[in-house]
């Protein structure tokens, strides 16, 4: 197959402490790109206050569906008064339609505009600048939406991608009611200001959603114009149908969903995904939060009863993988289906925003028979998370006096231990009493297996000192083989020459017309 670029790809981080930026010779050019003064820190109280929708809709209800139906019914009215025909009910693109073979970048979580996000450009303009189309999944801007903070975090960012960009919305793009989204990628005006956030409830609970929630920020026509010069070509062009969308990809259909602030979809939104997911095309889910993460099923219910799940696994919709961000970093879950077909779950948020700790994974033989630590990958290797965050550590907690700090070699002998596998790549055969006990000070935090708790001190111990350990994919597809690169950004100089390729699966379609998984990374065969 062409497009997965077999000539590119320095040794991974499964191979070498250089294959995972440790000892970086030279920074990258990619974090000179970002804005000046572009840094986004969690630690300061503007972030979280522009957040605080997400704490009220746990508290007062999530109004997510209520206003998506009001912005699919405006985008109606939009092209009526435009003189055009409306979105189409199946909600699906097909200008794709017709390839024989279809090249797709995958970036998840992208939007903090720092050194983070802007990392991750020189090495996607180097493996994946030739393909036919990229898509945002999930929180596309950070903190909170707004239709301003698009000039930077996307497109400015991605002003040399020459492709169209297409997106699904993550809770972080619903805190401004979804406006800024519904601008960028479905072209409403932007001073049409957020449907109400109203939600039915007890009178306090309305009026507190009146007097505490976040309205969208104001942002004209003009400040649309000038964001959009930095992408003016026409192959950079897209409108989408809406926030959840379908996409005929030649080979294969790309189903994107919106499941809001709080991780469901909408009764309406799931009639769709049925009758979407309905046929022999071979189909990828992508959603705003992963269904398999950190060794455990993440359900996505329905309004009404059931759960996305149950859509994605049945054989008659031929759904092939799901792909999901929220979680800052690669993950890996081939999972087995009782009928012996495998669907490949993947984690992809790793493309910009703070790093979520991967040492707090734990064995994944948990979730036998369905899918084994064995034919699991994460990026980075909990060894190299627990050393990353251990100077993060160091320099908060410890006064930046090294006693904190974890060797790469001794974290990965460490983590080996305590998740009970052969480490990935060789550590060290003796690790230091002083590293254990950094160790015993810093793994439990955040909280062992606890997601809230991993994501609020990943959040409290951001950095973006190199390496960086950011991610993308690159799906390539024809009509009898699916390729799935995950690529790393470092950060480092020599890593932008010549890229990190991290991990690869590899399905092809067998006679009987199943799809049949196989690992091209170091590790044994997915069945």
């Amino acid at each position: 197959m062409t497009g997965v670029r077999p000539e590119l790809g320095s040794e991974p981080s499964r191979s070498s402490t250089g294959g995972a930026g440790w000892g970086c010779r030279e920074p990258g050019v990619g974090a000179r790109l970002a804005p000046v003064d572009s840094r986004l820190s969690w630690l300061s109280p503007g972030p979280l206050v522009a957040s605080r929708n997400d704490v009220l809709a746990r508290w007062l209800g999530d109004p997510s569906d209520s206003q998506r139906r009001e912005w699919l019914r405006r985008l109606d009215s939009y092209a009526e008064a435009a003189g055009v025909s409306p979105p189409s009910r199946d909600r699906l693109v097909t200008r794709f339609a017709d390839r024989d073979h279809i090249s797709v970048a995958v970036l998840g979580d992208p939007g903090e505009g720092d050194a983070s996000q802007y990392v991750v450009v020189p090495v996607l303009e180097r493996v994946a600048g030739d393909t036919d189309l990229g898509i945002i999944c999930s929180d596309v801007i950070y903190p909170a939406g707004g239709v301003r903070a698009y000039a930077d975090r996307f497109y400015r960012a991605y002003a040399d991608y020459q492709g169209p960009l297409y997106g699904l919305p993550g809770n972080h793009d619903w805190y401004d009611g979804l406006s800024g989204f519904m601008t960028a990628f479905c072209d409403a005006p932007p001073d049409a200001g957020a449907p109400s956030p109203a939600v039915p409830g007890p009178w306090w609970k309305r009026l507190l959603r009146q007097l505490l929630w976040r309205r969208a920020p104001k942002a004209t026509a003009a400040d649309v114009a000038d964001m959009r010069w930095y992408r003016d070509a026409e192959s950079q062009q897209a409108t989408q149908p809406g926030p959840y969308c379908a996409i005929d990809a030649g080979p294969v259909r790309l189903v994107l969903i919106d499941v809001g602030i709080d991780g469901h979809i909408d009764s309406d939104q799931a009639a769709w995904l049925r009758e979407v997911s309905a046929g022999d095309r071979p189909k990828i889910l992508l959603t705003g939060k992963p269904l398999y993460t950190y060794a455990a099923f993440q359900p996505c219910p329905i309004e009404g009863g059931g759960d996305v799940n149950d859509i994605v696994i049945d054989p008659a919709h031929n759904y092939v993988a799901a792909i999901g961000g929220d979680d800052h970093n690669y993950q890996r879950y081939p999972v087995r289906q009782p009928d012996g077909r495998t669907i490949l779950y993947l984690v992809a948020g790793g493309s910009g925003a703070y790093l979520s700790a991967t040492h707090q994974i734990p064995n994944v033989d948990r979730l036998a028979p369905a899918v084994h630590e064995e034919d699991f990958r994460c990026y980075p290797l909990r060894g190299d998370s627990l050393a990353h965050f251990s100077r993060r550590y160091d320099k908060l907690l410890g006064f930046g006096l090294g006693r904190l700090v974890i060797d790469p070699d001794d974290a990965t002998a460490v983590m080996a231990e305590r998740v009970g596998i052969t480490p990935p790549r060789p550590g060290s055969s003796t690790v230091p009493a002083r590293a254990r006990r950094a160790a015993d000070r810093i793994f439990p935090l955040p909280a062992r297996g606890s997601a809230p708790a991993h994501n609020l001190m990943s959040v409290l111990f951001d950095s973006n000192a190199v390496p960086q350990f950011k991610s993308f994919l690159r799906l390539d597809a024809t009509s009898g083989e699916i390729v799935v690169s995950c690529w790393a950004a470092t950060g480092c100089r020599e890593h932008e020459i010549d890229p990190v390729l991290e991990d690869r699966m590899r399905a092809t379609r067998q006679p009987d017309g199943r799809w049949v998984w196989a690992s091209e990374t170091p590790g044994r065969p997915v069945p």
